[in-house]
């Protein structure tokens, strides 16, 4: 799937709408009291507002996927783009990630990092999209990176002889587990490009 894409219309969610709040809570959205006598409560993320009536939930604003994925139950599947980047190896480094369910593109973000090599920020990248995911509230992660080095290191394919590397991997194995099934597969750079694209966007900010 495209990181690209966006789902499309207003979603609709039918679910139990105490339910539904708890799920937000627990994630730390703050969820308000309904604007009228027919909304039960309003929650807001980023660029999305939830407004939830007596058997459903609904949906708005220009990124609906922000809280799409932590209202459905059950969490579902993502597909986990990450990509970190050294300027200099070691050098200014920034990292770039994104999530994308059936919904779309559920987060998406590049940030700079402190001054570090390539490998090292691409473990922080791979961190990053992990907790996003988590956070989220999906239970099964397809993860894909274009570094061929920390995708095997992380199957356990290669050994990890660097003891921050090895630190590493036992944080985003540890994260790994929380899900309830996960793979992780080296990709080209080109199907890796969107999280490339930010990463790189973070540094020229």
């Amino acid at each position: 799937m495209n990181p690209r894409l966006r789902p499309p219309g207003v979603p609709t969610i039918e679910c139990d709408p105490a339910a539904a709040r708890e799920r937000l809570v627990a994630a730390g959205v703050n969820v308000l009291t309904g604007n009228t006598d027919h909304e039960r409560w309003r929650a807001e993320r980023g660029d999305a507002v939830a407004v939830a009536y007596d058997d459903k939930v609904v949906v708005q604003g220009e990124r609906p996927t922000d809280l799409v994925a932590l209202l459905r139950d059950g969490g579902g599947r993502a597909h986990v783009y990450f990509d970190g980047a050294s300027r200099g190896n070691p050098g200014p480094a920034a990292v770039g990630y994104a999530v994308v369910t059936s919904d779309g593109v559920v987060a998406e973000g590049g940030e700079r990092i402190p001054e570090t090599t390539s490998n090292r920020a691409e473990y922080e990248a791979l961190l990053r999209a992990l907790s996003v995911a988590r956070d989220h509230g999906v239970d099964e992660v397809d993860v894909r990176g274009d570094s061929e080095l920390i995708v095997n290191q992380v199957r356990g394919e290669y050994r990890t002889s660097n003891p921050t590397l090895r630190e590493y991997r036992v944080r985003v194995r540890e994260l790994l587990a929380s899900f309830d099934r996960w793979s992780l597969t080296h990709v080209p750079r080109e199907v890796n490009a969107h999280a490339d694209e930010l990463a790189n966007e973070a540094f020229d900010e």
